[in-house]
């Protein structure tokens, strides 16, 4: 980068590294020693709404794949989503207009939700759709029942703890996100411009 790059802010791009998701499971050991949080079995990859038949036959491949995991519906969990809860694998549409492919899991299987967060993405990405993806997480939860999913910036190759209070008023913890930051620098690379921390309202599992 040079010097007029600097002056005017400017900053190369960051190439995308999904390999970055595989540091989640360590990670989240050290989340639940520093702060008490485990995972909740949830994760979800977010991307801008995609319409056509080109994209539909994407998400199929991909829903299937998942789908076709016969240890997913080994879980107690999945095995309940079975019976009438919610789908192991469905694809949800927020309120902004953005759409979440979940993954469900048990909450002891964060290793294979990580590779299901990964097959995501590296689908997109191979049938072209690597522009639309935005971010993946996984969801958390204490004992007090406080919610914090770890994020990934798709663009930034880099995580940040978003922690959403409780009471739908779209307000966030931001003492707590940034004891996680510095509990996991160690773990994850930790996205360090704090603007970027983009607050995820009514994502899936939190």
């Amino acid at each position: 980068m040079g010097l007029l790059d600097i002056l005017l802010g400017r900053t190369k791009p960051v190439a995308p590294d999904l390999d970055q998701l595989f540091a989640l499971p360590s990670a989240a050991v050290t989340l639940q020693a520093a702060a008490g949080f485990t995972p909740t079995g949830t994760g979800a990859v977010c991307f801008a709404t995609v319409e056509g038949a080109a994209f539909e036959q994407t998400r199929r491949e991909v829903q299937a794949l998942l789908d076709a995991d016969s240890e997913r519906w080994s879980s107690p969990r999945s095995a309940e989503a079975g019976s009438g809860g919610s789908p192991p694998v469905e694809l949800r549409r927020d309120d902004y207009g953005y759409s979440w492919l979940v993954s469900t899991r048990g909450p002891e299987q964060l290793p294979e939700l990580v590779n299901d967060l990964h097959a995501v993405n590296s689908a997109m990405e191979i049938n072209g759709f690597g522009p639309q993806l935005l971010c993946s997480l996984a969801a958390f939860t204490d004992d007090a029942d406080r919610k914090l999913a770890l994020v990934y910036l798709y663009k930034r190759a880099s995580f940040y703890p978003f922690a959403p209070l409780p009471g739908g008023a779209e307000r966030r913890d931001s003492a707590l996100e940034l004891q996680v930051k510095a509990a996991l620098t160690n773990d994850l690379r930790i996205e360090q411009d704090l603007s970027r921390w983009f607050p995820v309202w009514g994502a899936p599992g939190l």
